[in-house]
């Protein structure tokens, strides 16, 4: 029985092997797949002077018990919202960007056990400074309204309207891969193409460093500069070798 199972096996194999040898057309599969050209990356940036500061603040109280840290950095808050909005700040550019209210523990060596010794509360928006002039004023203005609870995280820098800017840094990226391509062309003795395919990276923005700003008494202005910012993007360029 075996025997025969086997034989069924091995002429079923001969007969497909057969089939295919005798095909007239038989089908052909390519199995390597090669980009042919030069292919380069350009860069190209453009300096901006910001017109946007966003500064990161907020709250942090802490008390025996959570209504009473809750309402210490509810008070605390809505007196530095008020400020901000005095200053010129618009409710839409506020933003609460956290709010967390958590224990506050520390070791018990009698009892060899965390205990529970308060609560504290933190509440953190981000506000849109567009009149950037205005923003060591803004600071300070906050500050004094928060007291103690303010905390001060940091401040960035951005340009409102970038298009320009963009459009000026992707002339000069896909200047940098024409360049580039141009080169290892003749170095490599061949005659260089038109590109066959183009791709720009995500644009992004270099920041200038952030300003961090601690409380301290009362102190003069607090003075900030947004100094310029570089706005960069990448192209890839595939370009085709003539035959």
């Amino acid at each position: 029985m075996k025997k025969n199972w086997f034989l069924g096996i091995s002429l079923a194999l001969v007969l497909a092997i057969v089939g295919l040898c005798g095909c007239a057309t038989p089908a052909q599969v390519n199995l390597v797949s090669q980009q042919e050209g030069i292919q380069v990356t350009g860069e190209g940036e453009a300096m901006a002077v910001p017109d946007i500061a966003t500064l990161r603040l907020g709250i942090a109280a802490q008390a025996a018990t959570v209504a009473e840290a809750q309402m210490q950095a509810t008070e605390a808050m809505t007196k530095v919202m008020d400020s901000l909005i005095d200053n010129g700040v618009a409710e839409n550019d506020i933003q609460t960007q956290y709010f967390n209210i958590r224990q506050v523990t520390k070791w018990n060596r009698e009892r060899e056990e965390e205990v529970v010794i308060g609560y504290r509360v933190t509440n953190k928006v981000t506000a849109k400074i567009r009149d950037i002039d205005k923003a060591g004023a803004i600071i300070d203005a906050v500050v004094e309204a928060g007291g103690d609870l303010t905390r001060i995280d940091g401040i960035s820098f951005s340009v409102d309207e970038s298009t320009a800017y963009y459009e000026e840094a992707r002339q000069k990226a896909m200047a940098d891969a024409k360049v580039k391509a141009e080169q290892l062309a003749e170095l490599a003795g061949v005659t260089l193409g038109k590109p066959t395919y183009i791709s720009e990276g995500i644009p992004y923005p270099i920041y200038p460093r952030d300003y961090m700003y601690e409380t301290a008494g009362a102190v003069p202005e607090t003075p900030i500069s947004p100094g310029e910012m570089e706005l960069r993007l990448t192209v890839q360029v595939f370009y085709a070798i003539p035959g």
